[in-house]
């Protein structure tokens, strides 16, 4: 897998865009934003709180995307009513 060159998120096969310039340097951008945010408006990613840049300069620690898992339900016992 690939990482995008502006906000770090893994880039999954098929998706995302590649731009090699003529310098030999090669970019990969997972989305419209990322790109805009590089080229066109050429932001620190450092700067922008939803970048992996930002999270390892403010916390010091390198974040890994965790999948996202259902909430469990609490197990609950039955009640027994006595009559």
């Amino acid at each position: 897998m690939v990482k995008c060159s502006f906000c770090g998120k893994n880039i999954e096969q098929g998706t995302g865009k590649m731009l090699i310039k003529n310098i030999g340097t090669v970019s990969y951008y997972c989305s419209n934003k990322c790109e805009k945010n590089n080229r066109k408006l050429n932001r620190d990613p450092r700067k922008l709180g939803w970048t992996e840049a930002y999270r390892i300069l403010k916390s010091g620690v390198k974040t890994q995307e965790k999948p996202v898992s259902k909430k469990k339900k609490k197990e609950v016992e039955p009640i027994s009513v006595s009559n």
